[in-house]
């Protein structure tokens, strides 16, 4: 298929500025004042999200827009709120990075009181109810908890009381008598109470380990047995020592931790346990109360990841019923989008049964009332959660979807009561990628919006998309942080190839600054390439270390292969059994499709990603000497025994089962192939891809008398790239390519 190209004109024609990469970390950020966190608070009042300071753009305050005096100011100043943070716990600073958050400070999480007129936050460990009805000076009052970090913490649905984990116990808060009540009392060691296990936080979307009933009279909460994971010994290396710690890491094929589900009663503390099923090697994947709050709806997983059964569980006995089950050939993907109707006893359920994720009403009794979206498109979101709202008054759900592209993502509404589930109707209208938060009524959602030519930018609509305020305009102006370096950036062109079996990849193309289409230039593809994740979007990219390569002289290629995400079952499936097959290939014929272009030089052609981007490098590298000359590999997986259960297994099974697979999915199988520079990144206390791949890595190619380079970062984690060390980290994969590939 010939590719099809859409490119965007410059902003700006003026002489640009030096664009560095230290300029990509300072303040104020190139992208402008982009804002996280945004709710809608219960009583539809305002708009809440976290914004950076002026002076520090990682540090979070919280900022509200008054829907009715249309005007946004400072809620919460995260200084005055608690303006010395101690030293975090070092589950707390997992939690961290798991989240994302680590480089962050500030206000990172705060949860509304079901009423909208108060706030819970939760900073360095302590708690504090924040009562917006009162002054500044007297709105704060602390939650006087046990000694200890207290983290996940919640006001209750009712607003009674706030829930907190401590030392691995489920603590309950009651705010009018000021009372501290632990509802578990055993954890500690390997037993954790309310808390999410290291999979579920990691690989499963799930973060919480606990769920409030609807009348504040329950909480079902998971216990988690850490003892049949193996326990091991991980290092993390830092400048000036070495920690060792005792983890239980569920690598693939061996044990998962054992989870028990109970449902405490508040007032009492009698504790009543669910009943899960005889199969004990399962995973809980997702809690659900109904709206009577006496029925729980449990997501129980197999450990094969084929089979997902709904599960109804009576609280009173603790006997469970299945209410309906998803199987696939391949692997059944998670979400956060079964949503029970309170005026009617029916409920919303996301399914990828027809190869494309869409949306069913089934009624409690677990019949299937109608299907209500279809297509060949996906009903998603980045986020878990693509149903934004339900308006029960008027039979109408809100949510975000690919039907108009790909590379896009839009806001949608459709029927409960369709007779045409290939129907619905598009709200948003500008293309790029809307991020959408919807008020619990569906009368107001705000747009998270970006695109090419977009930095990300804010705004509040009515349901029918009209236009209320910005909240955050980001106008690409003269004022703008990117103003001084627009004329040099660098705006992508959007093409599409054919994989071998027919289907449509999508790619993005930058090119140089002043490109001259009669020169030979140096390219470099940026890969990730592996399940979940898209790369190559409608979305703005200015502030990326792209820009700083293509200023450098550099063509920039990214290629969406499959098996990554977003593009429903056909796609994302051809990498069961064995991993790095058709993502070499697709990656390779994107490459080759790239080194034909007349403005390309075929012989300096590089490629550089990060964690299941940094193996697809080596195996670029190993398994197509001939196509890249240099490449740079990040926080690579090497070996996927190595990896965890949750991943690792929905792709290849156990290595038990599929001994082959992973042979033949191993980067250390191919290091031989290896004829041009490479370049290893790893923080020494990754906990994620943990640094022993590198290091098995190293012996490998070290064995076979293959040169290499190595930087090593001590202290860092995973997403060292987002934190301190990114500066040095570029800088050094800039030199890298220039050395190996001469622009």
């Amino acid at each position: 298929m010939a590719p099809t190209l859409i490119a965007c004109a410059a902003v700006s024609s003026a002489p640009a500025a030096e664009l560095t990469i230290d300029r990509l970390f300072d303040a104020p950020a190139l992208a402008g004042p982009t804002i996280v966190g945004l709710n809608v608070s219960p009583d539809g009042s305002r708009v809440t999200y976290l914004q950076g300071k002026a002076e520090d753009k990682n540090r979070l305050d919280l900022w509200e827009y008054n829907i009715r005096d249309r005007r946004s100011r400072v809620l919460v100043d995260s200084k005055s709120l608690a303006p010395d943070i101690g030293h975090l716990s070092d589950e707390e600073l997992s939690r961290r990075e798991r989240q994302r958050t680590a480089a962050l400070s500030g206000i990172l999480e705060y949860s509304f009181a079901p009423t909208g007129h108060a706030l819970l936050f939760p900073l360095g460990g302590d708690l504090y109810y924040y009562n917006l009805d009162k002054a500044a000076k007297d709105a704060v009052m602390p939650i006087a908890h046990s000694a200890g970090f207290a983290t996940d913490a919640a006001v209750s649905p009712a607003g009674a009381y706030v829930a907190y984990v401590l030392n691995q116990n489920l603590y309950v808060y009651e705010l009018a008598a000021a009372r501290e009540q632990a509802l578990t009392r055993d954890g500690g060691g390997p037993i954790k109470n309310g808390m999410a296990e290291f999979v579920a936080q990691e690989e499963m979307g799930r973060s919480t380990g606990y769920w409030w009933s609807p009348d504040d009279r329950h909480i079902a909460f998971a216990r988690v047995d850490e003892t049949p994971v193996p326990l091991t010994e991980r290092f993390e290396i830092a400048a000036d020592n070495v920690a060792t710690f005792a983890q239980r890491y569920p690598a693939a094929g061996a044990s998962n931790v054992s989870v028990r589900l109970g449902v405490a009663d508040v007032r009492t503390g009698a504790v009543v346990w669910i009943d899960l099923g005889a199969e004990q090697d399962i995973y809980l994947a997702r809690v659900n109360w109904l709206p009577d709050g006496s029925t729980l709806a449990i997501q129980r997983e197999s450990r094969d990841q084929r089979r997902l059964d709904l599960l109804f569980a009576d609280i009173e006995t603790g006997r469970t019923r299945i209410v309906l089950s998803e199987t696939s050939d391949s692997w059944v993907e998670l979400n956060d989008d079964l949503t029970f109707l309170k005026r009617s006893p029916e409920f919303i359920w996301q399914s990828s049964r027809d190869g494309f994720r869409h949306l069913y009403l089934y009624g409690n009794d677990g019949r299937l009332i109608r299907r209500l979206t279809a297509g060949s498109w996906d009903v998603d979101d980045f986020a878990k959660r693509a149903i934004k709202a339900v308006d029960e008054p008027h039979r109408l759900v809100y949510f975000t979807a690919t039907e108009k592209s790909p590379t896009e993502r839009h806001l949608y509404r459709a029927s409960l009561d369709t007779q045409d589930p290939f129907k619905t109707q598009r709200i948003s209208r500008e293309d790029g990628l809307h991020a959408v938060t919807m008020s619990p009524d569906a009368r107001h959602y705000v747009d998270n919006f970006t695109s090419v030519a977009q930095p990300p930018q804010v705004s509040l609509h009515e349901p029918d998309g009209k236009l209320v305020a910005y909240l955050l305009e980001n106008r690409l102006d003269q004022t703008h942080p990117d103003a001084p370096y627009l004329a040099d950036n660098s705006v992508p062109e959007f093409g599409t190839l054919s994989a071998a079996d027919g289907q449509t990849l999508y790619y993005r193309l930058f090119k140089p600054a002043r490109f001259d289409p009669a020169k030979h230039y140096p390219a470099i593809v940026e890969v990730y390439g592996g399940p979940g994740v898209q790369r190559v979007l409608n979305n703005w990219s200015g502030d990326s270390f792209t820009q700083i390569l293509t200023r450098a002289g550099y063509v920039v290629f990214q290629l969406d292969n499959r098996g990554s995400a977003y593009r429903g079952t056909a796609f994302q499936s051809p990498i069961q059994h064995e991993l790095a097959k058709v993502e070499v290939q697709d990656q390779v014929q994107g490459a080759r499709w790239l080194a034909s272009q007349g403005f390309v030089d075929p012989a300096r052609l590089g490629v550089y990603g990060w964690s299941y981007g940094g193996y697809m490098t080596l195996m670029l590298m190993f398994r197509a000497p001939e196509v890249f000359r240099a490449g740079i590999a990040g926080a690579p997986v090497t070996d996927w025994r190595l990896y965890d259960t949750h991943y690792t297994e929905r792709y290849l099974g156990k290595p038990q089962d599929n001994a082959a697979g992973y042979e033949a999915s191993s980067a250390l199988r191919y290091v031989k192939g290896l004829n041009g520079p490479l370049l290893v990144i790893h923080g020494m206390a990754d906990d994620n891809v943990l640094f022993l791949h590198s290091t098995k890595l190293f012996r490998a190619l070290q064995d076979l008398n293959k040169p290499f380079d190595v930087m090593v970062y001590p202290g860092g984690k995973h997403g060292l790239m987002r934190q301190h060390d990114g500066r040095h980290g570029y800088a050094l994969m800039k030199r890298f390519f220039d050395e190996h590939l001469g622009p």
